[in-house]
Parts: C-alpha cells; structure tokens; sequence
C-alpha cells in the first residue's frame, strides 16, 4: 500500500480506537492517546507490514487492553 494511503488509514482507525480505551478505561482522550501511541500494539499497527490495519478499531481495542492487562498480545485468528 502507499505510504499516503496507510497514513490516511491510520488517521481514521486512531481516533476510534483511542475513543474507545477512553471509554472503557474511564480517562480522557489525552491519557488515552499517549497510552496508545506508547503501546506495543501502535508499534505493530504503525508498520505497515503487520497487517493488523485491516482489523476494526475494536478488535484492534481488545489487542491493546490484552497487553496493558496481560503484558501479551493476542493475535486474533483473523489476523
């Protein structure tokens, strides 16, 4: 994929996926950015060739709340 394309990509999964630790983390949309972007799943979800783009925002959630629980990362069998 082009470099412009995933980065279009990115900023359309980011926002609802950090809407989403917000949520069910109950903390704001600042704390939850940061805790995101310094995440090992950001790390995987920012290079291109993971794939893991392709899952929803949701199950790119529970990956996340996965490590900060677990210290793991789970990939789904979709992946």
């Amino acid at each position: 994929m082009e470099q412009k394309k995933f980065e279009a990509l990115l900023r359309i999964i980011i926002p609802n996926i950090i809407h989403l630790i917000a949520e069910n983390h109950k903390t704001d949309e600042i704390s939850a950015t940061a805790d995101f972007y310094n995440s090992r799943v950001y790390s995987l979800l920012e290079d291109e060739s993971t794939k893991i783009w392709h899952l929803s925002p949701l199950t790119i959630f529970n990956m996340y709340n996965d490590e900060i629980t677990t210290d793991r990362i789970n990939f789904p069998e979709e992946a």
